[in-house]
Parts: structure tokens; sequence; C-alpha cells
């Protein structure tokens, strides 16, 4: 079994991803230039300093001092909007998170979306099956950063390499391999290291599930 297991939100716990697609495609358009599917693709799983780079290369402008500022305000926002109106967590993650957590599994959220927003989903899914969270806002380098899952595993006690992580996005898949945890990625295409995992699985899945993929996870 895990010592302990760390869930990336946006994607993995929560379908935001989509919500998230929405804002940046409106994002790129405030900066001047529509955003390929490609360069969409390049933004997930992200901060918001990389998100917005991407679509201020891609339309040309030079960031001035106060953008960011400006540009985050908007976007947060904008995703305030979508939050308050379609969230949902994803199919099978309140049964397996329910089994998890009453077994007495150590669980946190680890999420590159900042606090301010990170809340709002946490509170979606239900904050007590979680013993901590970290956001994008409180390591010095986000993910693809080892940063955030390192901490993770420092403030439960355990080792990486004893920690199981669900991760969706290339960035996060990235960043727990490197920090060495036990990888699962719920995409087809996933890091060297990282065992892909179709999420449907969550349905209906416990303990003994949870047991098999990390297992898998080690090989």
């Amino acid at each position: 079994m895990p010592a302990a297991i760390f869930w990336d939100m946006d994607g993995t716990l929560v379908d935001t991803e989509r919500l998230w697609g929405v804002a940046t495609y409106e994002l790129a358009e405030r900066l001047g230039k529509p955003l390929t599917p490609e360069l969409r693709e390049r933004t997930v799983g992200g901060s918001f300093v990389n998100t917005l780079r991407i679509c201020a290369d891609n339309a040309g402008v030079d960031l001035v001092n106060g953008d960011y500022e400006h540009y985050r305000s908007w976007m947060y926002s904008r995703m305030g909007e979508l939050f308050a109106h379609d969230l949902e967590p994803n199919p099978g993650v309140i049964g397996l998170l329910s089994s998890l957590h009453a077994a007495g599994m150590p669980m946190l959220v680890t999420t590159n979306t900042e606090r301010e927003l990170a809340d709002v989903c946490i509170d979606a899914v239900g904050r007590e099956f979680f013993s901590d969270s970290i956001t994008g806002d409180e390591v010095a380098s986000p993910k693809p950063a080892p940063d955030m899952y390192i901490e993770a595993a420092r403030r439960v006690g355990e080792s990486p390499s004893d920690c199981l992580v669900f991760e969706d996005s290339w960035a996060g898949m990235s960043a727990a391999a490197a920090a060495g945890c036990r990888v699962i990625g719920l995409a087809e295409e996933v890091p060297e290291g990282v065992h892909s995992f179709d999420p449907q699985g969550f349905v209906g899945a416990g303990l003994p599930e949870v047991s098999q993929w990390f297992t898998t996870a080690m090989r």
C-alpha cells in the first residue's frame, strides 16, 4: 500500500480543464490573437504565468509591469464565474475518496491552481477527505518542477517513493516523477516511468484496487 496519496485537482478530481480551456481561449482573444488547440495543450496543468506567456507570445505582445496582475485578475474572476455554474467531481472520485479516507489513508490535494480558486474546488469534492493541500502559489516553483511533491512527502513524513500520485497533465506527471513518487497518469501518453491509466477505473474502486495500482506503478 502507498504511505500516502497525492491528488492533482484540475482534470483529475474535478472536470475543470474544459472550463480552464474556455477562459484560456478568451484570454488569448483579449491579448489579440486566437490560440490554436496545440498551444492550448501546452497550457494544461501549468501555472498562470506559463499560460499568460504562451498567449502573449502567440499574439506578439511584450508584457510590461502590471500586465500579470491585470490579466490574472481577469482570469481568476472569469474562472470564478465558470466554477459557480459548472463544477462536478469526476466519475467514481467521491466513492474512491470515501473508501480511502475510511481506511485512514493520508491524502493531499496538490494543484498548480492558486489558493483563491483551489479552495472552491476542494470544497466541491469534499475537504474532509484530505489532511492538507498545496497550491501553485505556495511553492517556489510550480509544476513541472518537483517542489510541490517533495513538499507533500515532507508534510506526511514519508519518502516520495512510498507515495502514490494521480495526475492527468504532462506537467503534473513530470513533476511527480521527478520528485520520485509513484505516478498514475490519467492519459494515453505519459512520461517515462509513469503508468498510464483510464480514469474510468475510479468507478467502483476502493483500497484493493489502489494497492494493485501502486504495485503496478512500482514496476
